[in-house]
């Protein structure tokens, strides 16, 4: 038990320590940049007002109109192809933002839709990555027969080293693919391809937002669609396996904990078997003696 508290303790402060590596390296990576696009936005601000003679409330209507026209610069978002990808980035938890419920129906809508298949889905992918990596073990296992292994066993080192291979694989598929049908270079599609199947989902790439790609573009939108929910499968079944892995270890410090407890319970037992029992016959047998002599004695004493 101790051992688990601090395992629990040393998680969640290497958790805290890792926020505040993390805070500290986005700051200096990232500040300058924002400051300098911060600046050049300024710039050209100042110019356009300059230049077309806005006004400031011009301007910032102008701005309004542009955000409110940027979802739909790829067409039309909700006939049939675009609510059925929004629906995955629902219950998937993606959230790419690309797309949002505009009616409070659609909110409401969206909310109960939510509530439900976000758990169908995470317990869908949890049985679907199990079935893969009983798959995989399976494979495994016939191939070290195959190659005249003398322990066909397979171990965790194994399948989890089979886990990240098939993950990388995964991401490189998708980062060839869409690299190829969005234009973006091949670390982008990389990066879009780990944001989306890691359900992060920051939204500054999205695919199938050029425009008409989910209206024209059918077989796209099919490879689209699938990808997501395979890699989700592929990255789930690695997911799995981590998470096993460590509750295998909760389960084995558990199980000596309570090996721990039940030998000092038997070596307490040990202790006070021979010696209690023992100790109630001495007594039981000095009383039969007393009681032998006590009636005499009793009698004079009462006399």
């Amino acid at each position: 038990m101790k051992k688990q508290n601090v395992r629990t303790l040393s998680l969640i402060l290497c958790m805290f320590s890792y926020l505040l590596v993390g805070a500290a390296v986005f700051d200096a990576l990232e500040s300058e940049s924002e400051n300098s696009r911060r600046r050049i936005l300024e710039q050209k601000r100042s110019e356009m007002k300059r230049k077309y003679r806005f006004s400031e409330d011009d301007y910032r209507e102008i701005e309004r109109v542009v955000l409110q026209a940027e979802p739909h610069r790829a067409g039309r978002q909700w006939k049939f192809a675009g609510s059925f990808y929004f629906a995955i980035t629902v219950i998937t938890t993606i959230g790419y933002g690309h797309a949002a419920p505009g009616t409070d129906a659609g909110k409401v809508f969206c909310m109960f839709y939510a509530v439900l298949g976000i758990p169908l889905t995470l317990v869908m992918f949890q049985s679907l990555g199990e079935r893969m990596n009983t798959f995989v073990r399976y494979l495994l296992h016939k191939m070290k027969q195959c190659l005249g292994f003398r322990h066909t066993e397979v171990s965790m080192e194994n399948m989890v080293l089979v886990g990240f291979l098939s993950c990388i694989g995964t991401l490189c598929v998708g980062a060839a693919a869409f690299s190829h049908f969005e234009g973006w270079s091949f670390f982008h599609a990389y990066y879009y391809c780990f944001i989306t199947l890691t359900t992060i989902g920051f939204g500054d790439f999205v695919a199938l937002q050029k425009k008409e790609d989910l209206q024209e573009k059918t077989p796209y939108v099919a490879f689209s669609f699938m990808y997501i929910l395979v890699g989700l499968t592929v990255i789930g079944a690695f997911l799995n396996l981590v998470v096993l892995r460590f509750l295998t270890m909760n389960t084995e410090d558990e199980r000596r904990d309570a090996q721990e407890r039940a030998s000092l319970k038997r070596d307490r037992g040990l202790l006070e078997g021979p010696t209690g029992p023992r100790v109630v016959e001495i007594h039981q047998e000095n009383d039969k003696r007393y009681d032998k002599f006590s009636p005499p004695l009793q009698r004079f004493v009462l006399s």
